[in-house]
């Protein structure tokens, strides 16, 4: 089980980055302008596999690939979900530890400004890493040398 402190520590943000390339975006949006469209781009350019996850866009595609409603149908199309990055509300995110368990994912990831007690509970207790209030984008610049600001 991940340390109580293991979500805050640089570390870990390496480890996930440098060793997971298959992210699946909770809350992905096909408006241009959002904060999870910018991140998913970046992350891609990067090299990552992005699966979109929003029940609205279920079907459709977003930056090239086929949207799924949840996790498990993501899953369940022999998608394979090594770190679940959630852009939704605090109060939103503790059943997402459970289904990024659930569905084989190795870390759980709420994105900058998203954090909760709950959710991090679960997901350690589930043995993921965890990770909240940071920008996936912003750090895999610091640490893997990219641009954030592009």
């Amino acid at each position: 089980m991940a340390d109580e402190t293991n979500y805050l520590m640089p570390d870990a943000i390496i480890k996930i980055l440098g060793d997971y390339k298959h992210i699946a975006v909770v809350g992905l949006s096909a408006k241009p302008r959002r904060p999870s469209r910018d991140v998913s781009a970046y992350m891609q350019e990067a090299g990552y596999d992005i699966i979109p996850i929003n029940p609205l866009y279920a079907g459709q595609q977003i930056l090239g690939q086929r949207v799924y409603a949840t996790l498990a149908d993501a899953r369940a199309a022999g998608k394979q979900i090594e770190i679940v990055n959630v852009f939704r509300r605090p109060e939103q995110t503790p059943p997402f530890a459970d289904e990024a368990a659930s569905v084989g994912a190795k870390a759980l990831w709420l994105q900058l400004g998203i954090a909760n007690t709950e959710t991090r509970r679960r997901a350690q207790a589930a043995g993921l890493i965890y990770i909240e209030d940071k920008c996936i984008k912003v750090e895999h610049a610091r640490f893997f040398g990219g641009s954030a600001f592009v």
